[in-house]
């Protein structure tokens, strides 16, 4: 995943109203566990649904990532459809970690599906996401040296403890020179986004194109804790048919995952982007918060809970959870067009009727 076309500059104070008052229900800290086998039925059926009495296709394409979600996607399709009716495409490009596509692999091959493996290097340097990207760097830094250094752009850590405000970082661990670090611009932060989005359109086409050739459709991995905070592309891994995961948060996603099988190397793994060269956890560049306490406060936000009774069962401070809902809300409200059609005069015209 990556920006969301430039959306997550969030250099501004937050003014949103924290609820004082909560509903008449106490924070219950098990209230994200799941039956697992009841939830597995229950998106089976989804999956079998839409694909053969809504869509009416053949079967389900699936962007194998070498991470939890699209794994855990594989293996409900798998267990809706029958392994002939999944294909996974591992789709690599020069700054994915070599572990992705093995571990990909290793889930496909672990399911019995077919799968196919697309690099997609040659087409984003011919359209030049690494050339664009790379220019910015360098006018932040002007020995950055992109065969030999690694670089990542992240948000400052931990978001619980301090009131920084959401601004991304460039990081350039240098070969020789030691660690760059500098604040990101609006300007240059939309610049590397521009870019780097790039990566998660050019695979939803190559995705697409699988499924037309074959007469399916293709499976989305987004998950709630990304949907609802707007941790995804428009148009590119947001651009599927159908979205089984979408209401299960991260933590519930590795609860199903573990019940299903997934491979343990991607059970174990860290969840990231993959598409930066310094390598970057989810919780660096986005989220700021460990899931495990993350899910707990977003659901506690979504629930309309009370922060008082967060914070008790959270051994949180109020402060601290006050935080926490001011940057689930701003994110929300900043992200809200990725999970909507766009407007039109369609909308007026409907309203007006």
């Amino acid at each position: 995943m990556g920006l969301a076309a430039g959306d997550v500059w969030w250099c501004v104070l937050v003014t949103a109203e924290v609820r004082e008052e909560g509903p008449e229900v106490s924070f219950d800290v098990h209230g994200l566990n799941i039956d697992a086998e009841s939830e597995t039925e229950k998106i089976c059926s989804f999956i079998e649904r839409e694909v053969y009495a809504h869509y009416k296709r053949k079967g389900v394409v699936v962007g194998l990532s070498g991470g939890i979600d699209s794994a855990l996607l594989a293996c409900l399709c798998v267990r809706a459809l029958g392994p002939s009716k999944v294909l996974g495409v591992i789709l690599p490009e020069r700054d994915s970690s070599p572990d992705s596509a093995k571990f990909a692999a290793e889930q496909a091959e672990a399911l019995g599906i077919q799968y196919e493996t697309v690099e997609i290097t040659p087409i984003l340097e011919v359209i030049g996401v690494y050339e664009r990207r790379n220019a910015v760097i360098r006018e932040l830094c002007p020995d950055f040296d992109p065969g030999a250094d690694r670089m990542k752009i992240a948000l400052p850590p931990d978001l619980l403890h301090s009131d920084a405000l959401n601004v991304f970082s460039l990081i350039v661990d240098r070969a020789v020179g030691g660690r760059f670090s500098c604040r990101l611009k609006p300007a240059e932060l939309h610049e590397i986004a521009a870019a780097q989005n790039i990566k998660q359109r050019t695979r939803m086409i190559h995705l697409y194109s699988f499924a037309e050739r074959m007469h399916r459709i293709v499976g989305g991995t987004t998950n709630r804790t990304e949907m609802d905070q707007g941790f995804f592309v428009k148009h590119g891994d947001g651009a599927v048919d159908i979205e089984p995961l979408a209401h299960l948060y991260k933590t519930q996603v590795f609860q199903l995952a573990r019940h299903l099988g997934v491979v343990e190397n991607i059970l174990k793994r860290t969840p990231s982007p993959d598409t930066w060269p310094g390598g970057v956890t989810d919780e660096e560049f986005y989220f700021r918060i460990p899931f495990d306490t993350l899910d707990q406060l977003l659901y506690a936000f979504n629930e309309g809970l009370d922060t008082i009774d967060v914070s008790k069962m959270l051994d949180l401070e109020v402060v601290q959870v006050e935080r926490a809902y001011r940057d689930f809300q701003l994110k929300k409200s900043t992200t809200w067009h990725l999970r909507s059609l766009p407007p039109s005069l369609l909308d007026s015209d409907s309203e007006a009727g």
